[in-house]
């Protein structure tokens, strides 16, 4: 089977998915160099340091590993799986155990080597579709079966969620298992395990939240907002204070009030709300259909896919970001508990929006092999 994919003509490059990241990317960039001047300017003196370092540090950076993996037959990757598995688990524990990692804001997240700062557990969602994907590939015969399919699948799943909430970072983790469920349930899973797999979601969860204090207040937060609006409710408000205040057309790009030293993570995990305070809500409303037509272009790649691997890898880039982004959305809205997941190709971060882009890349590919 995989001879005849490879032998087949390849299709032209996909222009419309093309388009669709070309919009998100520029947009991104463009939405954090306002949301991001007033604290550039406060440590740096400048307010371009930010947007720079994004942009060199990850822009193109992003657009080369974006090309590259375009040209590179998404085949590979299972034949790289082993190491890919065993060097992003190797990055996580030195996160926790090593001299290398280090913590900001309660978390340790990321490794400094000196020359370079990166973080492992942005790596490990595309290392969580390949493995899926892989898995789903050779074992889908055996996925209902709980105990030599299921199983040992959902160990791996675990071990890797479970290396992620040790940094802390239970964001990042409910989007590993997002994927991992997403996945799972395109691959043919029963429904009596889909409904004991949300079932005991919502058991360990209750649990997480229960024994930690700060996730017990942020739901608090979510089910009351006004509970404490100064202390752990602060930045909710605030951002739905700046999303209701841009009202239909906003204040204008770069004229956001609440950037000023009144919303916390303005140009990382907030960013939404300053965009939304400056442009209004029918101008960033075209955040949300971005990654609408990107959901709904990664299905139609999924679809039309040559293989197994291929959908499987359409359905996982897909709904990692696209769960990010509603996730981002609703928790800044109010929709939604907040968690402190970024914003795909709008927040601050290197390492994200070089690993966003690269899956663009993988996306790209498996659609150019396309029926």
């Amino acid at each position: 089977m995989k001879k005849e994919i490879l032998k087949t003509k390849r299709s032209k490059l996909d222009i419309e998915l093309l388009l669709i990241a070309g919009f998100l990317i520029s947009f991104g960039l463009i939405a954090l160099y306002s949301a991001s001047t007033v604290v550039s300017y406060k440590k740096f003196g400048v307010t371009t340091k930010n947007i720079a370092h994004q942009i060199t540090n990850g822009g193109l950076i992003g657009l080369l590993a974006l090309i590259f993996l375009y040209k590179i037959d998404y085949h590979i990757y299972k034949k790289f799986l082993p190491y890919l598995l065993g060097a992003s688990v190797v990055l996580l524990l030195m996160v926790k155990f090593s001299s290398f990692g280090y913590s900001a804001g309660g978390a340790s997240r990321w490794l400094d080597f000196g020359f370079i700062t990166f973080q492992p557990s942005e790596l490990i969602k595309i290392t969580t579709v390949v493995y899926m994907a892989a898995w789903l590939e050779r074992k889908k015969h055996l996925l209902n079966d709980f105990w030599q399919g299921l199983l040992p699948n959902l160990i791996v799943v675990g071990l890797i969620a479970g290396l992620i909430l040790a940094q802390p970072d239970f964001g990042t983790m409910l989007v590993v298992i997002a994927i991992a469920a997403a996945m799972l349930f395109a691959g043919g899973l029963s429904w009596r395990y889909v409904l004991a797999g949300f079932f005991s979601l919502i058991l360990v969860l209750y649990l997480f939240i229960h024994f930690e204090p700060y996730r017990a207040e942020r739901m608090m937060t979510f089910l009351n907002p006004e509970i404490d609006p100064r202390g752990i409710s602060y930045q909710v408000n605030q951002s739905i204070l700046a999303i209701g205040a841009g009202g239909q057309w906003g204040y204008g790009y770069g004229l956001s009030r609440q950037k000023h030293n009144y919303l916390p993570a303005t140009y990382t995990d907030s960013i939404f709300a300053v965009t939304s305070e400056e442009l209004g809500f029918w101008r960033a409303s075209l955040i949300v259909l971005g990654f609408l037509a990107l959901a709904i272009k990664g299905l139609k790649i999924a679809k039309s896919a040559p293989d197994v691997f291929g959908s499987m890898l359409a359905v996982g880039i897909t709904t990692w970001l696209t769960v990010q982004a509603i996730v981002n959305i609703g928790a800044l809205s109010g929709l939604l508990p907040l968690t402190g997941i970024p914003l795909p190709f709008f927040s601050y971060g290197s390492t994200a929006l070089i690993v966003n882009m690269a899956a663009l890349g993988i996306l790209l590919n498996v659609s150019k092999y396309s029926k």
